[in-house]
């Protein structure tokens, strides 16, 4: 056998042991909170008389985690259940004040405030936190569950009771007003561990934790640049049942002497139409997840602006407590606070027609870099066309006359790192290009690179450098094609992509399908060896046009590669443009031809050829050997 043959096949046994792990830990999206059935395991707990301890969310330091937040800690950690810290503990009370939850030593206030909006709706809290658990002796194993959409889908989420104090016993983390309340600190345990550790809470968005809660739509509204209608939107927004947060001025966490925190996230706990003396106004009402610090401003608990109103309307609004809860008007939430962010539980807050239903279509996809990470469109030479495309047909809804003209459509991208731990790899800058088709793509192909050089997208795309990204769009009925792209090229993600409307169908343009080379066989009996020799009997040398026209009228048969592979060979043999030159690729098909020279290799015995050639492209791409550069 050759020598590079059997360097290509040693390469190739080593390489096959090595990949098979890798491939399993690249699929494991936190696949333990799934294998965790809190049923079963409170069952078996329960048969056995012992409490639940979580082995993948352990009561030490790693579940912690490794960063500054280590740095706030006191000296001596103890880890308690809360049987342990109280008489009489209490998982969830109705009877207990809504607004309870004090912020602990992470910085989350996103979360916290997240979870306050939350609580204004007690179905979709219920959701998030099952009610049938509690502390009762009969019923108790020290295990709990809670439930997030995550990812596209809802999890299950288990984890054991045992919470962080210091030597006093005092929580380190979330707690209650009402110290026998722990609802809240165990929803923030099981939320740690979705995300990888304690530290992973550190910094956030309020729009992160809505979604993850509800599954629904984030809006994000700069207020600097608000429309005017704002007040229409917070009206619609608070009619139709959706969560809503806000943060102030990014910049070093300290109180202002306004009140107001910066760098701060609030909850938006609700609105109101109030008649003044001089006219109408709007306030909005805030609440800080500290459970203190409060705005000093026009509306605040001491301010003079409640002298304008009827008494009634001012023992009905006003609350003079430190409760970290205000109002404010409208206006001053423009001025001293930078997003607003609304989770749509359904996504018609923009849209006027009311009472109709919508329907939303789900992709999953990948950018993988020499393959589908094509990055941004920035010229007619660019590897924007590489990037995954979505065909959607907007139709006729509901046989609306509005419809006829024009449909409301909400297109939504979420980005998702492999990672296990949340804040570990930063967010991409993501965006959207959405561009009119006249008729449906030919044979589901993907558009070519040509198509967006002379085709301009509907809209400028949106590129931010958050979890998500949303657009709302009035689309005629027609085809549509949506590219999901990052703004750089080869920067690797996986996305979810969801488009919400009326009446519409949506699918991926290409697909999965094999790359597929491909020519039909002139002649089935004559061979390359047969040819080439006639040929170059003849013509001892060649330029590139004549090779190229031998080429393409070659006898070919059918070679399938699989995606993986092109990838692979994409950035093996590639250019830093990940384009492979001619002499690169004639070193890739070379070496594959010596591969496939012996058909009874004890290699391919037992596979198709097809598979056979997989496998050797898979040694050719990682052998010793260096390619022509």
């Amino acid at each position: 056998m050759p020598l590079l043959q059997l360097l290509c096949l040693h390469q190739q046994k080593r390489k096959r042991q090595q990949w098979r792990p890798l491939k399993r830990k690249g699929l494991a999206k936190p696949s333990e909170l799934g294998q965790q059935n809190y049923h079963t395991l409170l069952a078996e707990c329960l048969k056995k008389e012992r409490l639940f301890e979580d082995q993948f969310f352990p009561a030490d330091v790693r579940s912690i985690g490794t960063g500054p937040l280590l740095q706030k800690l006191p000296q001596k950690i103890q880890w308690k259940r809360p049987h342990e810290l109280h008489k009489n503990p209490v998982f969830y009370s109705t009877n207990k004040k809504r607004l309870a939850l004090c912020q602990g030593l992470i910085e989350n206030c996103w979360f916290l405030a997240a979870v306050e909006a939350l609580t204004f709706h007690q179905d979709i809290l219920f959701n998030v936190v099952p009610q049938n658990q509690s502390f009762e002796r009969k019923k108790y194993a020290g295990i709990f569950h809670f439930k997030f959409w995550h990812f596209g889908e809802w999890v299950d989420v288990v984890v054991d009771d045992r919470l962080p104090v210091n030597e006093a016993g005092q929580l380190l983390f979330l707690s209650s007003v009402y110290k026998n309340l722990f609802w809240g600190a165990l929803l923030e345990k099981a939320y740690a561990k979705l995300c990888g550790s304690y530290e992973d809470l550190q910094i956030g968005q309020v729009s992160e934790a809505l979604v993850d809660f509800t599954g629904g739509v984030n809006m994000t509204i700069k207020l600097a640049d608000a429309l005017p209608d704002l007040w229409d939107i917070l009206t619609r927004a608070t009619y139709s049942r959706s969560l809503m947060g806000c943060q102030t001025h990014a910049g070093p966490t300290r109180v202002l002497e306004n009140g107001l925190v910066a760098g701060h996230a609030y909850t938006v706990t609700g609105i109101r139409k109030v008649t003044c003396k001089h006219g109408p106004e709007n306030l909005v009402r805030l609440r800080n997840p500290w459970g203190k610090v409060e705005w000093k401003g026009d509306w605040s608990d001491s301010s003079g602006k409640w002298e304008l109103l009827s008494p009634k309307e001012k023992i009905l609004l006003r609350r003079n407590s430190e409760d970290g809860e205000f109002w404010m008007s409208v206006e001053d939430l423009q001025t001293h606070f930078v997003d607003l962010m609304i989770c749509k539980l359904t996504p018609d807050l923009m849209s006027q027609e009311d009472g109709k239903k919508w329907m939303c279509s789900m992709q999953f996809g990948k950018w993988v870099k020499g393959s589908t990470a094509g990055g941004r469109l920035r010229s007619r030479r660019g590897s924007f066309w590489m990037n995954p495309q979505y065909l959607l047909k907007v139709l006729q809804g509901n046989g609306s006359k509005r419809s006829l003209y024009s449909c409301s459509v909400l297109v939504s991208l979420i980005q998702k790192h492999s990672g296990k731990h949340r804040n570990r790899v930063p967010h991409f800058h993501i965006g959207f290009s959405l561009y009119k088709v006249q008729k449906s793509c030919d044979n589901n192909k993907k558009l070519p690179p040509a198509f967006f050089i002379w085709n301009a997208p509907l809209s400028q795309s949106l590129f931010v450098n958050d979890r998500e990204v949303t657009q709302d769009f009035r689309l005629r009925p027609g085809t549509y094609v949506v590219v999901p792209s990052t703004l750089e090229p080869h920067q690797e993600s996986e996305f979810i992509l969801r488009i919400f409307s009326r009446k519409h169908s949506l699918c991926e343009l290409g697909g999965d399908s094999s790359c597929v080379l491909s020519k039909e066989i002139v002649d089935k009996h004559e061979d390359w060896e047969d040819f080439f020799s006639k040929y170059f009997d003849q013509y001892p040398e060649i330029n590139v046009v004549q090779l190229q026209r031998i080429l393409n009228s070659m006898a070919w048969t059918r070679i399938s590669l699989s995606n993986e592979l092109c990838k692979l060979l994409t950035i093996r043999y590639g250019n830093p443009d990940l384009k492979i030159t001619f002499e690169n690729f004639a070193c890739f098909m070379l070496r594959v031809e010596l591969m496939m020279v012996d058909d009874d290799d004890a290699l391919f015995m037992t596979q198709s050829k097809g598979e056979a050639l997989n496998q050797a492209t898979w040694a050719i791409m990682n052998t010793v050997v260096c390619p022509l550069r």
